[in-house]
C-alpha cells in the first residue's frame, strides 16, 4: 500500500495542517479520518479536534482503486457527494435512460453493496457537486426538508459581458411545456445573488448564491439581465469558446436531518474559467 507521510513543521489542528499541506479538501479529510486511513506517529486517530506539534509524522494511506467516471468527494455511512461532470444527466429522463450519473454511481454502490438514492440533481449541462443517499430514509429527510437543511449553494458562472456590479435577482420562473423557463407573474419564486470575481473585455466570473433552486433559475436570471452564461445557446449565449455551459457548482454546505452537524462540501473547476476571464 502506498502512503504519503507528512512532517509536521508548526503545531495545528489536525485537519487544517494536512489540508495546508496537501491536495485534500477537509471534507476529504475527514471522510479518509472515519475509514482509518490518517495515523499520527504510526497511532490511530481518536476523536476530534486534535492537535499535532512539530515534528510528527502525519501517515496516509493511498489505496489504488478503480478509477471511476465521477470524482468522489465525501462519502460516509449515510451519504456519498460527488462532482459531476458537464454533459452527464443526473438521473434518466425520457430521451436518456443510460448515460446518467445516477447509473455510473449505482454501479459503484453495487460492487461495494450498498443501495444508492438521489437527493438533488443539476443540470445537465452544468458540472458539480451532487448529493446522494444511501438509505431511502435518509433521501427524505434531506428531500422533505431541502430548504431548511441546505445553508449554502454556491455555483462559478462566466457570463458574456461585463457585469457592471454585484446584485440580487428576485422575481417568478414559470416553465412552459417545452422546457423553456422564463420570468413571469406567475410561477415559482426564485433568489440569485452574484458576486463579481474578475472580468475582461468579453467575459465576467460570478460567485453565485442562489436562495431557491428553480429549473434553470441562474441560466434564465444571467441571460434575462442581458449577461447569458457563456455556451448556454439555450438562453440566448453566442459564444462557446470551451464546448461547455460555463456553470459549475462548487459549495454545497448542509445541516444533517438528525445530528445537525454542518456538513460542507467544495470543489472548483474555474481553471477552465479563469482562462476565459484571463486578461490580455
Amino acid at each position: 500500500m502506498k502512503q504519503l507521510k507528512i512532517e509536521v513543521k508548526e503545531d495545528e489542528d489536525l485537519v487544517n495542517y494536512i489540508c495546508h499541506h496537501s491536495d485534500y479538501s477537509k471534507s476529504k479529510i475527514k471522510s479518509l479520518l472515519k475509514y482509518k486511513k490518517i495515523r499520527v506517529n504510526n497511532h490511530k486517530i481518536g476523536k476530534l479536534p486534535l492537535k499535532v506539534i512539530k515534528g510528527d509524522i502525519i501517515t496516509i494511506d493511498l489505496e489504488v482503486k478503480e478509477v471511476l467516471p465521477f470524482d468522489i468527494l465525501y462519502e460516509d455511512d449515510e451519504i456519498l457527494v460527488v462532482n459531476k461532470k458537464a454533459g452527464l444527466l443526473t438521473m434518466a429522463n425520457m430521451y436518456d435512460n443510460e448515460n446518467t450519473l445516477y447509473r455510473l454511481v449505482r454501479e459503484y454502490a453495487s460492487k461495494n453493496h450498498f443501495l444508492i438514492f438521489i437527493v438533488h440533481r443539476l443540470d445537465k449541462e452544468t458540472s458539480g457537486i451532487v448529493m446522494f443517499a444511501k438509505s431511502e430514509r435518509m433521501k427524505m429527510l434531506y428531500q422533505d426538508n431541502w430548504n431548511e437543511l441546505v445553508k449554502k449553494r454556491n455555483y462559478l458562472a462566466v457570463v458574456e459581458g461585463i457585469v457592471p456590479k454585484d446584485g440580487r435577482i428576485e422575481n417568478y420562473l414559470y416553465e412552459e411545456s417545452n422546457t423553456f423557463v422564463h420570468s413571469s407573474k406567475i410561477g415559482k419564486k426564485a433568489i440569485t445573488n452574484y458576486h463579481i470575481i474578475n472580468s475582461n473585455d468579453k467575459y465576467t466570473l460570478l460567485d453565485i448564491n442562489i436562495e431557491t433552486g428553480r429549473k434553470n433559475q441562474i441560466r434564465v436570471h444571467m441571460s434575462e439581465m442581458g449577461f447569458p452564461i457563456v455556451g448556454d445557446k439555450k438562453y440566448g449565449s453566442k459564444t462557446d469558446p470551451i464546448h461547455r455551459l460555463c456553470l459549475h457548482a462548487n459549495v454545497l454546505e448542509v445541516k444533517h436531518p438528525i445530528t445537525n452537524e454542518i456538513l460542507h462540501f467544495e470543489t472548483t473547476n474555474n481553471n477552465l474559467f479563469d482562462k476565459l476571464i484571463k486578461k490580455p
